[in-house]
């Protein structure tokens, strides 16, 4: 719910900076290690911005992959979980390098 309410902040924010009165669509990118659930988040959103300039928007949300710098064997990887193994080494040495974030790409007003 939190996340939610924080999406609408900035919401509100932009609206009052670049005076708009509604949003259709809202278009997060959101990490695949991000530890968020899509389906609980667009439930959230919708009752956050209920009876807000958001109020009736459609949620698009894009997953950004998450990746990753292998140790042992000096690497960019691709990643599935924080605590996985590294896919070409079978190592556990990851740094996690992307695919963290949760962010705001894209407004649609009117």
């Amino acid at each position: 719910m939190s996340l939610a309410q924080g999406v609408l902040q900035l919401v509100k924010d932009a609206a009052r900076r670049d005076n708009f009165k509604k949003v259709t669509a809202v278009w997060l990118e959101i990490g695949q290690l991000a530890c968020v659930e899509p389906q609980a988040l667009a439930f959230c959103f919708d009752a956050v911005t209920r009876g807000s300039v958001a109020q009736g928007a459609r949620l698009e949300i894009m997953a950004v992959p998450g990746t990753g710098w292998c140790l042992a064997c000096a690497r960019a990887v691709p990643m599935t979980e924080v605590f996985g193994a590294c896919p070409h080494c079978g190592g556990y040495h990851l740094q996690v390098t992307g695919g963290t974030e949760m962010r705001v790409k894209e407004l649609e007003v009117e």
